[in-house]
């Protein structure tokens, strides 16, 4: 990831505010507050602004008038058991708002989240900039046998090269085209000075979507760890779980308490249906049950002794 000077010198801006307030600020997350974390080739992630941190939560829980009044360990109590309750409503009294700069085809998955306010950068107001994400040879794999949205076995060789080529000269040729529909460089030079450009409406429809965006996208904190809890896992696509592992980080920095009953009970913890139980039960008391007297599906029980590491059950 390169930031152009601007950038840098509003990083560097933003950075040196000093203010004053009564509100509630956590110094780990103000250590990084406006940084830009580099993700994928020319992506990055920002915090800009939050609001709360874990002893809002706690207030909210007990709707007291203040911090302070209870002990820290009383205090990691009470959100353990919010979490592992799914008491939701007193995660949403933090929030939190990032700055991030992702490829489009990203952002069409991120966007299916709905639970935040998000506000793109205008490509019918603005030029898009000419960066586009070309992955890493060991991210280029061919298309999952057993899963339809998943990846299989990575490509190799002169394969692997020539998909590369292909990503590369398809975003540099359609980013000419737009150039050219536009009849302006994207250093903001004119093209031909006697003819007018297409409009940018129009223009930006050529390019491919690996050409980068960027948002700004504020959520509570239960919305977020929503978001981190399908996109941080490791079946969610490589592309989106490098963010979401980024944000993550910012989440421990942020709320470190919730964030460790977060991890313990929603990434580590295991949600087991009412036929599961019966079925753990019954093998716990050391009794044999087969998959056709269990009353699932194939699926539904490899799942099940994949979560309790029972792989000699597997079928």
């Amino acid at each position: 990831m390169k930031l152009t000077k601007e950038q840098l010198a509003d990083i560097k801006n933003q950075q040196s505010q000093v203010n004053s307030t009564k509100r509630v600020t956590v110094p780990e997350l103000e250590k990084i507050l406006y940084e830009a974390i580099p993700a994928l080739d020319h992506g990055f992630v920002r915090v800009v602004d939050y609001m709360g941190d874990d002893t809002s939560i706690v207030q909210s829980a007990r709707v007291s008038y203040g911090k302070g009044t209870k002990q820290v360990s009383t205090d990691a109590g009470l959100i353990k058991y919010l979490m592992r309750h799914w008491h939701s409503t007193p995660f949403e009294m933090c929030e939190i708002k990032y700055h991030i700069k992702l490829p489009i085809f990203i952002a069409r998955q991120w966007i299916r989240h709905r639970t935040a306010n998000v506000n793109e950068y205008s490509a019918r107001y603005s030029i898009l900039d000419k960066e586009f994400y070309l992955p890493s040879q060991e991210n280029l794999a061919a298309q999952s046998t057993s899963n339809r949205q998943g990846r299989g076995d990575v490509l190799e060789g002169e394969q692997a090269k020539k998909v590369l080529e292909i990503l590369k000269d398809d975003a540099e040729r359609t980013y000419a085209n737009y150039e050219t529909m536009l009849n302006e460089k994207y250093d903001g030079s004119t093209i031909d000075d006697t003819r007018k450009g297409l409009a940018r409406e129009l223009a930006r429809m050529n390019l491919t979507l690996n050409t980068y965006t960027q948002w700004y996208w504020k959520t509570d904190l239960l919305n977020l760890m929503n978001f981190l809890r399908l996109r941080a896992d490791h079946h969610a696509q490589y592309e989106i779980r490098v963010y979401a592992d980024i944000m993550l980080d910012t989440l421990k920095k942020w709320v470190p308490i919730t964030h460790e009953a977060f991890i313990d009970y929603r990434v580590g913890g295991t949600e087991v249906s009412s036929k599961g139980k019966i079925i753990l039960k019954k093998l716990i008391k050391g009794e044999n049950i087969s998959l056709e007297d269990s009353g699932l599906s194939k699926r539904e029980w490899n799942e099940l002794m994949e979560a309790f590491d029972l792989k000699d059950k597997l079928i």
